[in-house]
């Protein structure tokens, strides 16, 4: 008898923020490429929450129009990003961005948002926390470095702890982990061996994808640069990773690998929590 063949897994829906910051047309683009990797439609979002006016009304409607004229201005950084494509979708809001990010991933496989590292230029009034999107969306977040507008796949590092979060990522990046050139399960441990990671790498390969298991040995002083040296080794074009394992208050007071890889990394970043 023969077995039937599993479908690919693949995202059907991809949901990219945007707001009036300089990075929001390419971010767009890299959401786009990625839309267009699975035939998904590509949904965009914006929000802003308009400012508390206690005055006779007149104030509050100027308000009002403002964020209309803010939210259009998002609308049509979308619509230039998407050009021609069919199917699209835009969602807008009067509400806090971060919230209606998480509320609206409630119809997506995957969300696109920009990072916010110290020295970026932010949107302060559309801008959203990526961490806070992460922790809250319960969806696999692309975070997109500044600038960066196509996602390539030909090499993928994966980050690999053996905890609930990394094992969520694994999983939420399956899609893309079979159509990378290379997958490299990358696991940091005072041992030359790791287990976990050859079990995952293992278990990848099983699902098709081309991926092999790699031990950084000894004692580290940062595991986020360990693994951005192999991400620039390889060329890879994208890091997947579990996102705080800790608390997420813990990991912002005193440091982590989420937090220094969103703080850092050169490439996109799919993050689960």
């Amino acid at each position: 008898m023969t077995r039937p063949t599993a479908a690919a897994p693949s995202y059907a829906s991809v949901l990219a923020h945007f707001d009036l910051s300089p990075y929001a047309a390419p971010r767009g683009r890299l959401a786009a490429s990625l839309a267009d990797m699975f035939g998904a439609r590509l949904t965009g979002v914006a929000a802003e929450q308009a400012l508390l006016l206690y005055d006779d009304g007149l104030g509050a409607e100027a308000e009002r129009r403002r964020v209309e004229r803010d939210l259009e201005l998002a609308r049509q950084t979308f619509l230039d990003v998407a050009g021609s494509r069919n199917d699209l979708e835009w969602r807008s809001g009067f509400l806090a961005p971060d919230r209606h990010v998480v509320e609206q991933a409630r119809a997506a496989d995957i969300v696109v948002v920009g990072r916010r590292a110290s020295y970026d230029q932010i949107d302060p009034m559309l801008g959203v926390s990526p961490g806070y999107v992460v922790m809250e969306c319960g969806r696999p977040v692309l975070v997109a470095p500044p600038e960066v507008d196509d996602l390539s796949i030909r090499a993928v590092v994966v980050a690999w702890k053996d905890t609930r979060e990394a094992r969520r990522a694994v999983y939420d990046a399956l899609p893309l982990l079979v159509r990378a050139g290379e997958v490299v399960v990358v696991a940091a441990t005072p041992s030359f061996r790791d287990e976990g990671a050859e079990d995952v790498a293992a278990w990848l390969g099983r699902h098709g994808a081309n991926s092999r298991p790699l031990v950084r040995a000894g004692e580290l002083s940062s595991v986020a640069e360990e693994l951005l040296d192999v991400a620039d080794d390889l060329r890879a074009g994208l890091i997947v990773s579990g996102a705080y394992g800790h608390s997420r208050t813990r990991e912002w007071m005193f440091g982590g690998v989420t937090k220094d890889l969103l703080e850092t990394a050169p490439v996109p970043l799919l993050l689960s929590h």
